[in-house]
C-alpha cells in the first residue's frame, strides 16, 4: 500500500502529524512538494530562493526521495496518485484564504479519482477556529484570545518520521534555478539548521527575551519567523521546550512567557484571517478618510523613497535597508516603518504590506496583513487610532547609542551616539550624503490625527 504526503508549510520530519499519518503501519510514502503556479508567481525572489534551499535540505533528509513537481496541485496530485496507485493523500490543513480554496479543489479532483485528501494537524499549536468566546463568537481582541489559548493548551510534539519508508521514484526531482538575489544573503535553511538555531535561542536568548526583544542593536530575538513560516519547526516543539526550560530555570519565566505571547500573536492573526478572509486586502474597520490619501503618482513616489531607505529618518531608513539586505527586519522596526508609511507618508497599508511580502523571507499572509492593519488602526485589536510611532523617539529608546542605525546607514557612521537619530540638527558637513527629511513628523502626525478624528465623527 502506498500513500502520498503533500508537503506544504511543514518542511520537516520531526513533529509532523500528517507525515506520521501517511506512513502509519509501515505504509510506503511518496513525499511530494508542488511548486504551485499561482503561489510561485506571486512570491518575491527572496522567498522563492529560500524555499528552494529549504526543499534541498528536505530532500537530503528523505535520502533523496523528495519529488518536486510544478503546476496546479488540482492537476498534479490526482495524476501522481494514479501513477503510484496511492490510497490517500495526506497533508496538514491550510487556513489562509488561498490555501482553503486550493485544498477544496484538490479534494474534489482527488475524489473523482477515488482518493481521499486526509488533513491532519496544522501549522499552529491551536488550529484557527478552535477557540471561541463564551458566547460562541470568534475572538476580536488579542488578550482574551491569549488567555483562552493558554487555557486550551496544545498536544505534545508528535514523534519523528525519520524512519518513513520512502518510495523511490528515481531520485530527487531537479529544482528550478534559484533567482539572483544580488547582495542579499540567505540564512541557512532546513529543519536541521532551524533546530540548531532554536537550541541556541532557548539557552541564550529566551532567558533575556522580555527585556531584549525590542532592541535591534542587540541579538535579542530568535529570528525563527522564517523557520515557522515554512514549517521547518512547529510551534508546538518550541512550546514544549519552553515548558522544560522554565521547569529547570525559574529565572527564565519572564522571557519564556513573553516568547510564548509572541507565538500567541501569530495564532491570533491566523484565527482572525480564517474568520475574515477579506482582511487579506480589505480594512476590517475604518480608521482614516480612505485606505489611500494620495493620488497614484504621489503614492508611488512616497512608497519609493520609503522602500529605498531614503526618508531622512535614520531609524526608518535603517529598517528598510536591513530588509533589502537580509530579507528580514527586526520586529520593532516593522512597526516603526509601517507607521511611518501609513501615518507620515499617508500611503495605504495594502501597498506597504505588498512590499513586505515581496522581500520578506518569512512573508506570511495572516501575520503580514494583520500586523499592517494593527499599525494602521484598521484591524482586530488595532492599536488606538491616535497612536503614531515617533521615528526619532523610537530610535532613541530602542537604539540609544545609534549602533543599529550606523550598521545599516553608512552615510551616518561618522555621527556619534544618539545624535545619529536627528542628523538635521547637525551641521551639513556631518552627513553630506544623507538625504534631508521628506516630511516633518510633527506636522504629519497632526494631519493623521485630524483625519482619523474626522472619520470617527463621520462614522458616529
Amino acid at each position: 500500500m502506498t500513500t502520498i504526503h503533500w508537503f506544504r508549510r511543514d518542511l520537516r520530519l520531526a513533529d509532523n502529524p500528517a507525515l506520521l499519518a501517511a506512513g502509519a503501519g509501515g505504509t510506503d510514502v511518496v513525499g511530494v512538494f508542488v511548486l504551485d503556479d499561482r503561489l510561485w508567481a506571486g512570491a518575491g525572489d527572496p522567498r522563492r530562493a529560500y524555499l528552494l534551499h529549504s526543499l534541498a535540505a528536505l530532500a537530503a533528509t528523505t535520502d533523496g526521495h523528495l519529488l518536486v513537481l510544478h503546476g496546479d496541485p488540482a492537476d498534479v496530485l490526482p495524476r501522481l496518485a494514479r501513477d503510484v496507485a496511492a490510497t490517500a493523500v495526506h497533508a496538514a490543513a491550510s487556513y489562509e484564504p488561498y490555501g482553503v480554496g486550493r485544498d477544496d479543489r484538490v479534494e474534489s479532483a482527488l475524489a473523482a479519482a477515488g482518493v481521499p485528501l486526509v488533513r491532519t494537524g496544522s501549522p499552529y499549536a491551536v488550529a484557527p477556529g478552535r477557540l471561541r468566546t463564551r458566547t460562541g463568537t470568534p475572538f476580536q481582541v488579542f488578550t482574551p484570545f491569549r488567555t483562552a489559548w493558554l487555557a486550551h493548551g496544545w498536544r505534545s510534539p508528535a514523534g519523528d518520521a525519520a524512519h518513513t519508508r520512502w518510495v523511490d521514484l528515481g531520485g530527487t526531482s531537479p529544482l528550478p534555478p534559484a533567482p539572483d538575489l544580488g547582495a542579499l544573503a540567505l540564512p541557512d535553511a532546513g529543519e536541521d539548521a532551524a533546530l540548531r538555531r532554536w537550541s541556541g535561542v532557548l539557552e541564550d536568548v529566551v532567558p533575556r527575551y522580555a527585556g531584549e526583544r525590542d532592541r535591534p542593536d542587540h541579538e535579542g530575538t530568535s529570528r525563527l519567523s522564517i523557520a515557522l513560516k515554512w514549517g521547518e519547526l512547529h510551534p508546538r516543539t518550541l512550546l514544549g521546550d519552553l515548558a522544560r526550560l522554565t521547569s529547570r530555570d525559574p529565572q527564565a519565566q519572564d522571557g519564556a512567557a513573553t516568547f510564548r505571547s509572541q507565538l500567541a500573536w501569530r495564532e491570533f492573526h491566523a484565527d482572525v484571517l480564517a474568520h475574515h478572509p477579506e482582511a487579506q486586502h480589505v480594512s476590517l474597520r475604518a480608521a482614516a478618510p480612505d485606505d489611500s490619501w494620495l493620488t497614484a503618482e504621489d503614492e508611488a513616489g512616497a512608497l519609493a523613497v520609503w522602500a529605498q531607505g531614503r526618508t531622512g529618518y535614520p531609524f526608518v531608513d535603517a529598517g528598510m535597508r536591513q530588509l533589502r539586505a537580509e530579507g528580514w527586519m527586526h520586529g520593532r522596526l516593522r512597526m516603526v516603518v509601517a507607521s511611518f508609511l501609513v501615518k507620515d507618508l499617508h500611503v495605504r497599508w495594502q501597498a506597504g504590506a505588498a512590499y513586505f511580502m515581496r522581500w520578506l523571507l518569512d512573508g506570511d499572509v495572516s501575520q503580514n496583513q494583520l500586523n499592517w492593519q494593527w499599525v494602521a488602526g484598521t484591524g482586530r485589536d488595532a492599536s488606538p487610532w491616535f497612536r503614531v510611532f515617533n521615528p526619532v523617539g523610537q530610535g532613541r529608546r530602542f537604539d540609544p547609542d545609534g549602533t543599529y542605525v550606523r550598521r545599516w546607514v553608512p552615510e551616518l557612521r561618522g555621527v556619534p551616539g544618539a545624535a545619529v537619530h536627528e542628523p538635521w540638527t547637525l551641521p551639513a558637513s556631518a552627513a553630506p550624503d544623507y538625504p534631508p527629511r521628506v516630511v516633518d513628523h510633527a506636522v504629519e502626525r497632526e494631519v493623521a490625527l485630524a483625519a482619523h478624528a474626522r472619520r470617527r465623527e463621520e462614522a458616529q
